[in-house]
Order: C-alpha cells, then sequence, then structure tokens
C-alpha cells in the first residue's frame, strides 16, 4: 500500500494536581478548552470537542498517524499549563502526571461529544473517582486504586 491511513479516535481525560478546582470561573475555563482544541489542530490532530469541570477536562480527539498519544497528551498539558499561568491569576496552576486515554470507534463520536458538553450535569450525580473507575471497568483497563490518584 503506498500510503498509510488511519482514524484513531481517543477520548482523553486528565486533571488538575490534586485535583484542585482551579477551572471555576467558567471564561476561564472555556477559553482553556478553546485552547487545547486548538493545540491539538497546531498538531496535525482533530479535535471534536472539548469540555470538563472545575478539575479535570475531557477532549475527543482524532489522533494524526504521525503522533502518539503521550505525545499529544504531554504538548497539550505543557502548553495549557504556561497558557493559565501567563493569562490568569492562577500562578500555581499544575496538571496531574497521569492521563487516561480510550479508544473510541467513530459512530461512538456523537454520544462522546454529548457526553463531554454535559460534563456539568453530569458531575452534579457522580464524583470523579466513580466516573473513571466505570471508564476503566468499562474498557477493560486494569487498575491499582493506590496508584490511580494523585
Amino acid at each position: 500500500m503506498p500510503q498509510s491511513l488511519a482514524y484513531l479516535l481517543v477520548h482523553v481525560i486528565f486533571t488538575t494536581k490534586d485535583r484542585t478546582p482551579y477551572l471555576q470561573d467558567i471564561e476561564h475555563r472555556q477559553r482553556l478548552h478553546a485552547y487545547l482544541a486548538t493545540i491539538a489542530r497546531d498538531l496535525d490532530c482533530e479535535c471534536f470537542c472539548v469540555g470538563g469541570v472545575a478539575d479535570h477536562v475531557h477532549l475527543a480527539i482524532r489522533l494524526s498517524r504521525s503522533r502518539t498519544t503521550a505525545k499529544l497528551i504531554e504538548h497539550l498539558k505543557t502548553s495549557s499549563s504556561r497558557w493559565i499561568k501567563a493569562n490568569t491569576t492562577i500562578s500555581t496552576f499544575a496538571w496531574q502526571r497521569g492521563y487516561a486515554a480510550f479508544s473510541v470507534g467513530p459512530n461512538d463520536l456523537p454520544a462522546l461529544r454529548t457526553y463531554i458538553q454535559t460534563q456539568e450535569d453530569h458531575h452534579h450525580k457522580y464524583s470523579f473517582q466513580d466516573e473513571l473507575r466505570a471508564f476503566l471497568i468499562k474498557y477493560q483497563v486494569e487498575f491499582d486504586e493506590r496508584y490511580v490518584w494523585d
């Protein structure tokens, strides 16, 4: 085959350090979400949706053929952390060390977009820990509770 073809849709989740609610200001949060989408697009990844609440974000991203998930997320977190410190009064901002990423089929994109866009409502009922635990179980990711939460 003379060309490389791929469609890799990833649901990415990461939180602020110690899940500190740094992103309470809705205007700052919306600007951050737009900035995260721009970072992804600048890395030749298509960002379908970004959302979240005061202590974490969700992204639906089609990964570029030439980009690894780890490098994409490293760039997202590093660039956005610098952006937050430069554009808000949150000088102590930091993301957690880890992240979660799950492969999603293209037919599931509409449901994923809705899920990401309704994070505020979702987290009135469920904690972040319950949410992440449910995803880890759904996608059959083995984990040890002692090392998931930082």
